[in-house]
């Protein structure tokens, strides 16, 4: 449930002129009022969260109406961005792996909007998402999984190793971004920064030890680190009550508190995400999420997902807890856009992929040239005189731009 608040209006005195003074304090009196308009409290359901060691965040908070309507375009856009690259797949522009997010767009999109481009993410393979909310352009994520020069990873990466500014990844190694994040917490601390790192990984990954590893770590240094599982329900086509002996993921931390949100509600992600990084920026170390989601789709392109669950169940998913669904509920009712600005907004969201995706189709694969092999190893300007490839002979001369052996 929302409902619009407004907030008294204040106008600061200054000293001046009377007729400067009146016309001033109109200004103020506009300005305050819009801000005032703006605002809307959010008033979450008792099942939005549960805690572990933790009192959990506060079911009614405050938001604007602007906040709103941008997660809703977001999350538009990165469905849209998504639905594209099952058809780019389908019509094999894109080879290899491609696992998609379509279902679980309220947890990129809701952690985006409560953190800080100063914060850093670092995720596993299924990252598009985060991608784009991180900063790239739709062009850009699907020209890399295309394989094109205009790629954010130039087209080396693929679909599971996509970067954006503080972004590091798309990660293809089960949990291995979980040590990584770790490191990224530990790297705010030690430059002594109001920001904490989001590390997320999936139901699937939560066994590994490394994990566990990154836990202990985290809390004995008391790091600002929010290790988040997105739990899915099924490890690639196996359900996470099969693969797991204890299945609250947010209880896993042991010593670290956690927090179980429900990552189908973008009202409930955004709260928590804004509420877990306070929680580790004043000093309390890291804490535990557990995001519980749904994809729609397969594990991955290859995968069909009906295999291991029933179709009836996708479709309860879709049809009773779809993010969008939900959050489009509440912009109605608040007034904050009607039926048809929402469509509107959804054409518009569908023309601005589908050129993205004509720009990306159109733009080239790299040039066929070795020196691209031995590019991005190093920062430019860092790099040691030689890097040697497969063989002693492959050897690369940075200053020549070439093969060692070339003369």
């Amino acid at each position: 449930m929302i409902s619009a608040v407004t907030k008294s209006q204040a106008i600061k005195r200054v000293s001046c002129s009377p007729a400067f003074r009146v016309a001033r304090r109109g200004l103020a009196s506009a300005a305050e009022t819009k801000e005032a308009d703006d605002v809307v409290e959010i008033v979450l359901p008792e099942t939005s969260f549960e805690g572990y060691m933790l009192e959990v965040p506060e079911l009614t908070y405050k938001t604007t109406k602007t906040n709103l309507l941008q997660m809703y375009k977001d999350m538009i856009i990165t469905r849209r961005m998504e639905m594209a690259c099952d058809a780019l797949y389908k019509a094999k522009k894109i080879r290899g792996f491609c696992h998609l997010t379509v279902g679980q767009e309220a947890i990129a999109v809701g952690i985006e909007n409560a953190i800080t481009k100063r914060d850093t993410v670092i995720t596993s393979y299924r990252c598009h998402s985060f991608t784009y909310m991180r900063g790239a352009p739709v062009k850009a994520v699907l020209a890399e999984l295309m394989g094109r020069r205009s790629g954010v990873s130039y087209g080396k990466g693929g679909s599971m190793h996509l970067y954006a500014p503080n972004f590091f990844g798309g990660n293809g190694i089960v949990g291995a971004q979980v040590p990584l994040g770790t490191g990224l917490a530990f790297a705010h601390q030690y430059k002594n920064e109001d920001a904490c790192a989001f590390t997320l990984y999936g139901d699937g990954a939560s066994n590994q030890g490394q994990v566990f590893e990154s836990f202990n770590m985290a809390k004995l240094w008391n790091l600002p680190a929010v290790f988040c599982c997105e739990n899915n329900k099924y490890g690639m086509g196996t359900a996470a009550a099969r693969s797991s002996a204890m299945t609250e993921y947010f209880k896993r931390g042991q010593y670290i508190p956690g927090l179980k949100v429900n990552g189908m509600d973008i009202l409930a992600v955004y709260q928590a995400s804004k509420f877990a990084k306070d929680w580790t920026v004043s000093g309390n170390g890291p804490i535990v999420l557990e995001y519980e989601t749904y994809r729609y789709g397969g594990h991955s392109m290859s995968d069909p997902g009906t295999t291991y669950r029933t179709r009836d169940e996708v479709q309860h998913m879709r049809s009773k807890n779809d993010p969008i669904a939900g959050l489009k509920m509440h912009l109605l009712e608040l007034g904050i856009a009607s039926e048809d600005e929402i469509k509107a907004y959804d054409k518009a969201a569908r023309k601005y992929v589908d050129e993205q995706v004509e720009m990306a189709d159109a733009s080239p694969p790299p040039e066929a040239k070795m020196s691209i092999l031995f590019e991005d190893v190093y920062v430019p300007g860092s790099e040691t005189p030689t890097l040697r490839g497969r063989v002693s002979d492959d050897t690369w001369d940075f200053r020549k731009n070439d093969f060692a052996i070339n003369n």
